[in-house]
């Protein structure tokens, strides 16, 4: 039957304000058990193996990604594909955790009794407290729920959330009891924008062999002709003894040329800014964004120590995707 507008959004708005209130009910489900399963994994010598069938399935596969991503070592193992030979993943110092909402689908009840036979703790992250899976585990993890989002109460839509949202709470909590910090995070994410926000640092991006500087006398054709070859959009000054005295940007080189009258006699000292910003190498290159959007330019000293070491502008920190 085909639905209106308004039905269509009334319908969306009902499904988002009952896994609203499931998410809600989770925060009276965090009990001592939680506690003890944090503290288990916490202290395992082994791995993390997270398993499940149906949906519950996907669900573990992206708890187990969010865990490796925070520092928790986990692997996703296929509860049909355990009992047809990947039981094999499971080592002896492993904690395993069982994810579903019924607690009752064959290939747990097959599973669970194998795995208490290796020796293996196991967790259940469960809905039906009163299932196989519950009364057969170590621990218990309440993902209980009163009904889908389904209007025939089926379609796993409710359950999976709160799993979901369950697996980013044992997440968080592991993260926070490791001490995980933004540089481990980063550590862990090389290839990505956070990451490099984390670790790439202006030396990173400066060019050792485009490092544009002119002396104080010299002409404003010569000026000019530096800031050009460089493509920086800027050249900085420095004195015979490699002192920096200023910088001269493009915008400089515009603003002489509005004022008009003859500039022949000018020479770099009378057109340059004086106190420039600048930048130790050692820093964070988003910290050098932050210092050119704070400030309205386009290109920032980089210093280590009282040695230039170059330029770099915010199109090199742009390229490397850091913002």
């Amino acid at each position: 039957m085909i639905k209106s507008n308004e039905d269509i959004k009334l319908i969306a708005k009902e499904v988002i304000s009952k896994e609203a209130s499931a998410v809600a009910a989770l925060e009276n489900l965090i009990d001592d058990s939680f506690s003890a399963v944090i503290s288990l994994i916490f202290n395992s010598k082994g791995r993390l193996i997270i398993t499940g069938i149906g949906k519950s399935a996907i669900i573990g596969s992206k708890i187990v990604a969010t865990l490796n991503s925070t520092g928790t070592p986990s692997i996703f193992m296929h509860a049909a594909d355990a009992i047809h030979g990947d039981l094999g993943i499971i080592q002896p110092d492993d904690i395993v955790m069982c994810i579903s909402k019924s607690g009752n689908t064959p290939e747990i009840k097959v599973l669970v009794p194998l795995m208490k036979k290796m020796g293996n703790k196991v967790i259940a992250m469960v809905s039906n407290c009163d299932s196989f899976l519950a009364l057969h585990s170590d621990y218990i993890i309440r993902t209980t729920v009163l009904s889908e989002a389904c209007p025939n109460n089926l379609a796993p839509t409710s359950s999976t959330t709160t799993q979901l949202v369950m697996g980013d709470a044992i997440a968080v909590a592991l993260l926070s009891v490791r001490g995980f910090t933004q540089q481990d995070f980063a550590l862990l994410h090389p290839g990505g924008s956070l990451g490099k926000k984390m670790y790439m640092r202006v030396c990173d991006l400066v060019d050792s062999k485009v490092r544009p500087y002119v002396k104080p006398n010299d002409s404003i054709q010569n000026t000019i002709i530096n800031i050009s070859a460089n493509r920086l959009g800027a050249t900085v000054v420095l004195d015979e003894g490699g002192e920096l005295k200023g910088i001269i940007t493009d915008g400089d080189v515009r603003r002489m040329l509005e004022r008009g009258g003859s500039f022949d006699k000018l020479v770099a000292t009378d057109i340059m800014s004086l106190n420039p910003k600048t930048i130790d190498a050692g820093e964070l290159a988003v910290k050098a964004f932050n210092l050119m959007e704070t400030n309205k330019i386009t290109s920032v000293i980089v210093m280590e120590g009282d040695k230039y070491m170059g330029l770099v502008h915010i199109h090199d920190i742009i390229r490397e995707g850091i913002v």
